[in-house]
């Protein structure tokens, strides 16, 4: 027996990532480089580096 992907994973041209929600990173920071998100009761911090990369704490 083979697996078979769904309709929707298999459509030329159809990317699953262009489906996901997006944010601007320098928005949420309000122009900073520093967020917080709060998931649940948990608060994580989003920090924007001098290199422009992105990183996510607990």
């Amino acid at each position: 027996m083979t697996a078979t992907r769904p309709a929707e994973f298999s459509r030329p041209g159809v990317s699953v990532l262009s489906r996901l929600p997006a944010h601007d990173a320098e928005l949420l920071t309000a122009g900073g480089n520093q967020a917080l998100i709060v998931l649940k009761d948990q608060v994580y911090q989003l920090r924007i580096t001098r290199a422009g990369k992105l990183i996510l704490t607990k």
